[in-house]
């Protein structure tokens, strides 16, 4: 097994803490059934790794745990931040250190599970101190950006940061932007900051997973996921959300399948429009997940 068999606290050696596992793997992939089943055979606590469960707002469009599956066992930071706030994966790491750090007092192993790639790279290679990047600063890089184009912006970054030119994947403006702009901002690489810093999770004291389905088996479980959804009321959580008047730049407006069913709502386009619309982004976001832990977790155990 990958985890290690629950003993009664009694019986424990506290001289060896708790193992921590980490479950990553793309949307319906079933990471939070493997993970229930592992706390309910260890009494481990399960601690919430996805940027979408957070919110309280979107427990149908994020696939949170039902109340029933919570109940099985012990569940943290799922549903804890209201859709007007934003969480930084600051925020979060030092949150999910806390409850490690509560587990571990209490000998109970410890389950991150979920999908978003940048919580899991804090945890096991650590959180850069890059200074903020002033908005005037972005902007010009993206304009820099779309003046260049890809392969001419990329040859200016590696210039200042050939680490992040070369290693940056193809068609990933984002992150060349953001290379860019820590730069400019700060004077020093991006690489440079990020090779300052140390993992959060102490080497040896956790194990990775990573749920790796068939492509198209994943994509089958996507569609069946939304329908599922439908039937459950995304439609009145969109509904709610909307009613808010929220900002469309914060976070748990851009969940996926806001957009889509905002635009049903809005008489934008019809239902059959916008579930096969949902359907398409839940499918892209599982992708790209599945390329993200695949690039980057590859000593991780796979299922």
């Amino acid at each position: 097994m990958f985890y290690r068999p629950w003993m009664p606290p009694a019986s424990l050696d506290l001289s060896q803490p708790p193992l921590v596992t980490l479950i990553a793997g793309p949307t319906a992939s079933g990471k939070s059934a493997l993970a229930l089943k592992m706390a309910r055979e260890t009494a481990a606590v399960i601690i919430n790794a996805d940027s979408q469960q957070l919110y309280a707002d979107l427990r149908i469009l994020s696939a949170r745990p039902s109340p029933e599956e919570e109940a099985q066992a012990d569940h943290r930071l799922y549903g804890v931040a209201d859709a007007a706030e934003t969480w930084s994966v600051g925020k979060w790491s030092r949150a999910a250190l806390d409850l490690l750090d509560a587990a571990h007092a209490e000998g109970r192993p410890a389950i991150l599970v979920g999908g978003t790639g940048l919580y899991f790279n804090a945890l096991t290679r650590g959180l850069a101190d890059i200074p903020p990047v002033p908005q005037s600063v972005r902007d010009a890089a993206e304009a820099d950006y779309a003046a260049w184009g890809e392969a001419g912006f990329r040859a200016r970054l590696a210039e200042r940061d050939a680490e992040a030119a070369r290693t940056i994947e193809q068609g990933d403006r984002q992150r060349l932007i953001r290379a860019m702009s820590v730069h400019s901002a700060s004077g020093r690489a991006l690489s440079d900051w990020k090779a300052d810093t140390r993992p959060l999770l102490a080497p040896g004291s956790w194990t990775g997973l990573v749920i790796e389905p068939d492509r198209g088996a994943l994509y089958a479980n996507c569609d069946r996921r939304v329908d599922l959804m439908m039937e459950n009321g995304a439609l009145d959580e969109v509904r709610a959300l909307i009613a808010r008047g929220l900002s469309p730049a914060l976070p748990a407006m851009k969940a996926v399948g806001v957009r889509e069913l905002a635009a049903y709502l809005a008489g934008e386009i019809g239902g059959d429009e916008a579930i096969d619309a949902l359907k398409q982004a839940t499918r892209n976001y599982a992708k790209r997940q599945l390329t993200w832990f695949r690039n980057q977790t590859p000593d991780w155990m796979r299922v």
